[in-house]
């Protein structure tokens, strides 16, 4: 699979190219059926090339899309910084969440200090969450 910027472009050209001839054969097809005597040999000839040319386009747009489809997720290619730069961010928003939980313990611990036990649930469980003995989950 080609990666350098500009073999990209040439292949994108190429696919340009071959989108002006579609439109070329489809077009002759249409003023081949609307001659007098229009030959059907040469109308079927350009609708062939349509067909295949239009086939090809696809198949190259696939590529490309695919291609596109791997560098914006994040999938490690040849010249790309995305992939790193996606783990840095992720990375970030990770401690950030983290510090936001740890600042919530603090503020919850010192309301727990300040406030004595009365804040203590009257189920005996205290913070921690846990599942009262004999309960299913």
């Amino acid at each position: 699979m080609m990666t350098a910027p500009m073999e990209r472009i040439q292949v994108l050209d190429s696919i340009e190219k071959d989108i002006i001839t579609c439109l070329h054969s489809a077009g002759q097809v249409f003023v081949e059926l609307s001659k007098e005597k229009s030959s059907l040999k040469q109308a079927e000839n350009h609708t062939q090339t349509f067909l295949k040319t239009l086939s090809s386009v696809e198949n190259k747009l696939t590529e490309q899309i695919n291609y596109l489809t791997q560098v914006s997720t994040g999938q490690p290619h040849e010249g790309s910084g995305y992939a790193s730069q996606k783990v840095l961010q992720m990375a970030w928003h990770r401690l950030e969440h983290a510090r936001s939980r740890v600042n919530e313990l603090e503020r919850l611990k010192l309301k727990h200090i300040q406030g004595g036990r009365r804040n203590i649930p009257p189920n005996g469980q205290g913070f921690g969450g846990s599942v009262p003995p004999g309960s299913t989950t």
